[in-house]
Order: C-alpha cells, then sequence, then structure tokens
C-alpha cells in the first residue's frame, strides 16, 4: 500500500517538466515524420505507445520500495554486463553493429541499461560493500575507486565493440562524473588528461575511418556533399528557422529528406527549423528547469547512497542533452547520441522516464528519514 506521505511529497514540478518534454518530443517526431498520404507515421505511433507505457515504468519506479529497487539493480548491473558480452554473439545487427538483444515479445539495447544501473553499482561499493563511513565530507581514498573504474572501463569497452561510440563516451563522462562527486582524487583527472594526450596518436589509429572522419570535420576537414553532409544540413536547418521558425511542418530541410535522421539524432534541428530561436531556448529552458529543480531537491537528500544514485541518474541526462546540441551545432562529432526526452527511441525514452521515476523516489522519501 502507497503511504499518504507520497502524495503529500511528490514532486509535482519534475514531473510536471518531464510531460511538457515528452509531449514536445512526440510533437516534432510527427512533425519530422509527417507525410500527407500517411500523417501518422510508424515512428510516431510507435513513439506514442512508448511515452505511454514510458509513464507506467515511471510511476513503477516512483512507488517501489527504495531498498528493494537498489538490491534489484545492483543485480541488474551485473545482468547487463552478461548481456553486453552476449550481444557480441547473439545481438541483432542495426546500423553497422550488434547493439540489440530479442527476447521474442521486445528488443533492446544492452547498452541503455548501463545509463540506469551503473549509479547503483557505484554508490553500493562506496555505500555498503567498501566503506558505509564514507560521506561527501569524508571522501574515500584511492584504492576504493579502483574496483568501480574497472567496472566502468570494462561497460565502457563492451559497448564500444559493439561498436557503439557515442553511448560508450557517454557512459563514461557520466561515470567520471559520478566518480568526482564521490570524491575521486582530482589529481587523477589530471593524470587521465595528460596519459590521453600522450596516447592520442594510438587512440586514434583505434578508431574506424568514419569515426576518425567525423573528428576531422570538427576541424573543416571533407567535403560538403561527403563528411561534412550531416553537420552542415544541420547548421542550415537550424539557421533557417530565424527568431520564430517557418512553422510546425512547414520545416524544408526535413520535408526534402536533406536533413539526415531528423526524428532522431537530429530532432533538435527540427525544432530550430521550425520554432526558430524561440523553439531552442524552449528546449534549453526546460532542461535547465528540471535539472537545476533535482539538484535543489537531491541536496536535501540526507542518505548518502540515494544522494550517489540520484546524481547518477541526472548525470546522463545532462550529458546526453548536453553533447546532442552541441553535435548538432558543429561543436562536437556527431556521435549518434539522442536528445532526451525528444528523440524518437523506445528504449531510449523507457531508460530516461524510469531514470526521472527513480529520482522521484528518492526525493519524495527524503522526508522519511
Amino acid at each position: 500500500m502507497i503511504d499518504r506521505r507520497y502524495f503529500r511529497y511528490f514532486d509535482w514540478i519534475s514531473f510536471g517538466l518531464a510531460v511538457a518534454m515528452v509531449a514536445m518530443g512526440l510533437l516534432f517526431v510527427f512533425s519530422a515524420t509527417y507525410k500527407p498520404d500517411q500523417p501518422f507515421s510508424l515512428f510516431f505511433r510507435k513513439q506514442l505507445m512508448g511515452a505511454l507505457s514510458g509513464f507506467v515504468i515511471y510511476f513503477a519506479f516512483c512507488v517501489a520500495d527504495i531498498k528493494r529497487l537498489s538490491r534489484w539493480g545492483l543485480v541488474c548491473f551485473g545482468i547487463t554486463i552478461l548481456f553486453l558480452m552476449y550481444s557480441f554473439v547473439g545481438g541483432m545487427v542495426a546500423l553497422g553493429g550488434k547493439r540489440w538483444i530479442s527476447l521474442g515479445f521486445i528488443r533492446f539495447q544492452p547498452s541503455e541499461l548501463a545509463k540506469l544501473f551503473l549509479p547503483v553499482f557505484i554508490a553500493s561499493h562506496f555505500t555498503e560493500l567498501e566503506a558505509p563511513k564514507y560521506t561527501l565530507k569524508y571522501a574515500p581514498p584511492f584504492k576504493s575507486f579502483l574496483f568501480p573504474l574497472a567496472a566502468l572501463f570494462l561497460t565502457f569497452v563492451l559497448i564500444l565493440k559493439q561498436p557503439d561510440l557515442g553511448t560508450a563516451l557517454l557512459v563514461l563522462i557520466s561515470g567520471f562524473a559520478l566518480l568526482w562527486f564521490v570524491g575521486m582524487p582530482r589529481t587523477f583527472f589530471v593524470v587521465l588528461g595528460l596519459c590521453s594526450i600522450v596516447a592520442a596518436p594510438v587512440l586514434w589509429k583505434v578508431l574506424k575511418p568514419y569515426q576518425q572522419n567525423r573528428i576531422l570535420v570538427l576541424f573543416g576537414y571533407g567535403d560538403v556533399r561527403k563528411e561534412r553532409y550531416q553537420v552542415e544540413q544541420s547548421k542550415i536547418a537550424i539557421g533557417s528557422g530565424g527568431l520564430t521558425g517557418k512553422g510546425l511542418l512547414q520545416g524544408t530541410q526535413n520535408k526534402f529528406e536533406f536533413l539526415p535522421e531528423d526524428h532522431t539524432d537530429f530532432i533538435f534541428s527540427v525544432i530550430c527549423e521550425e520554432l526558430g530561436f524561440m523553439g531552442a531556448l524552449i528546449v534549453i529552458t526546460l532542461y535547465t528547469a528540471l535539472v537545476a529543480r533535482l539538484v535543489y531537491v537531491l541536496l536535501q537528500v540526507h542518505n548518502f547512497f540515494e544522494q550517489i544514485v540520484g546524481f547518477g541518474l541526472l548525470t546522463h541526462i545532462v550529458v546526453s542533452a548536453c553533447i546532442n546540441i552541441s553535435m548538432v551545432t558543429g561543436m562536437l562529432p556527431i556521435v549518434g547520441i539522442p536528445l532526451p526526452f525528444f528523440s524518437y527511441g523506445v528504449t531510449n525514452l523507457w531508460i530516461n522516464l524510469a531514470s526521472l521515476g527513480w529520482l522521484s523516489n528518492i526525493i519524495i522519501r527524503r522526508f522519511y528519514y
């Protein structure tokens, strides 16, 4: 039975912001895939069903027993690692890599699960497995970070080998951000940065040719009809929107199919073309308000484990949004990261709503202790 306090402390602000973003995302998936002879495309219908089921998942995570949810989350991280390993032999090929696993009634990307359950593993390590006495004021010694680092790099490598460079980098950056939050010595990041610079020639050779081209494009390399095509068309769409945009369903870049992956990775470009600068401002304001609200309430959480999990769940949403907006505006290489809550992708939408549901669970119960 749900405690009465649940309804009293439910965070309607973050929930309302989530609903607004998902609704706006549905509107522009509809616009990006609209055709006069078939207005409601298969992508839109799938995303609509994904949104409805996603909010069921949101509330399931929101009302679940927080301790049981955490225990199962730790188990699920281990299962995620096994799924990532299995994907090499039994995964479904999509977009040039084995990124999907089919269970018959559903198919999903195990790399998405890593975003949800990696923070639970790190939180469990520092509050239960390693040293329950640690808090944000008393940081753990460096040796306590070795096991989480090993798990993080294993997850990174398994996702990278699918290959899925974008998600692999997202998990790595989010993991490092969470370890920094826990108290990872700052010298580690300095040494890591220096080592990365020294090893850059070796790392460059590890990248596939198309990945190298995407990085070179950032520095002006390539033909606008080949290597630079995606980013140039994206910038044209964004710039042509002006202040108020061309209007819903009036974007020429996506209607004439100049803009690639318009309903997934480049949904922000569609929004900018049709709503202009005001559309971009709305999207960024929604993200800023959501992050500000969640950080504000998470700082009121007294349970160290839940604080770590909460910031970890929020981090992957923030990093995803920053990378996506940066890459479609030409500030970062194109790495295939969807815009959370807006881009088409049912698995990604489920994971983001599950993360918000878990965050809401933590926020609601901050008054219980």
